[in-house]
């Protein structure tokens, strides 16, 4: 996830595709985090990144500047590697990388009329998409191997949106999913269902990929939201969870978990069926979130689900994300 204000300190931030680490960039570099202990696991300082992806928890990131310096080119795509210091190897475009996802077999490139899939070893070209002028670089990506889908925007006057097989090369189908152009899009990690939120922000839609049919459908609130983030929990089988950031949300909702308007980024890290020992109340998932605001901080929050779909939540702990240094284990704040 890209900031779109500059008056954040935040420039971007993004978990890997296990949800076993995350990245965030400022102007002064970029830093990343096993969200577990709060420990910076690798930290470079030389200036601004729009773009820094990772692979999994291996050593190659894909990075990509904000050009505010001259070796920082937001038309440049970088594949790092953390463990050498070095740069593995470089491609050129020619406007601003929007967006970048990749698993172990494919590079996506998302520029803002075009979409470039790249074999992730070879970086050989496998194909081009042409696309309505995505200037949010929007998309969704499902890295698992067997359901490995791509979703962008079809319309700029209306939500729908195309997918995309990327293993196969070949458009899957396209859904019309809202009337209002698209503000949000995430798959399910192993590629099953897509969620979608409009610019109106009011409901998220959730449909089946294999048979493109709408299998859900949740309204936020009555009055337009921003949203600025949506994510699937992990799952082998169904996601049970379906996680939101908004300006203003109303639905199952961690209130107050950011200042009001501020951009964030929430994702639900782990989902665990349990039942409560001490009564006779069934639990029937318990979730932990977390939660990345752009002003800075890490938060993460324990959400109790019961059999009759009634959440508790608790902020368990966070930290200053601009602060920690290199290698340091984060004294996280208990709360």
């Amino acid at each position: 996830m890209t900031s779109q204000s500059s008056n954040y300190p935040i420039l971007c931030a993004s978990f890997n595709q296990d949800l076993s680490g995350f990245a965030i960039s400022t102007r002064d570099g970029f830093k990343i985090f096993d969200p577990n202990s709060g420990r910076v696991c690798y930290e470079r300082a030389v200036g601004a990144f729009n773009i820094v992806e990772m692979l999994y928890s291996s050593s190659l990131l894909a990075i990509v500047g904000a050009g505010e310096q001259p070796s920082l080119s937001p038309r440049r795509l970088c594949l790092f590697n953390i463990t050498t210091g070095t740069a593995l190897r470089e491609l050129n475009f020619l406007t601003s990388l929007l967006a970048v996802r990749l698993n172990r077999k494919r590079l996506v490139v998302v520029l803002q009329e075009k979409t470039y899939i790249y074999d992730s070893n070879s970086l050989a070209i496998l194909d081009t998409i042409d696309t309505v002028p995505n200037i949010k670089g929007l998309c969704g990506f499902s890295p698992n191997l067997d359901g490995c889908f791509l979703a962008l925007p079809a319309s700029t006057t209306k939500g729908s949106v195309l997918l995309y097989n990327v293993m196969e090369l070949q458009s899957h189908c396209e859904i019309d999913a809202h009337r209002a152009p698209l503000a949000a899009v995430t798959l399910s990690s192993n590629g099953m269902y897509i969620a979608t939120a409009s610019e109106q922000g009011t409901i998220v839609r959730v449909h089946l990929v294999l048979e493109a049919t709408k299998s859900y459908s949740f309204r936020r609130g009555t009055y337009p939201s921003t949203i600025y983030s949506l994510s699937f929990a992990p799952s082998a089988q169904l996601p049970d969870i379906l996680v939101a950031a908004s300006s203003s949300a109303h639905h199952h909702v961690l209130h107050n978990a950011a200042p009001a308007g501020m951009k964030s980024y929430v994702v639900a890290r782990k989902v665990d069926k349990v039942a409560d020992t001490s009564s006779n109340e069934f639990i029937a998932c318990r979730a932990t979130l977390s939660v990345i605001t752009f002003n800075g901080y890490f938060q993460e929050y324990i959400v109790n689900i019961n059999n009759q779909n009634e959440s508790k939540w608790s902020l368990e702990r966070e930290f200053n994300l601009l602060t920690v240094l290199s290698g340091e284990e984060q004294q996280f704040q208990l709360v």
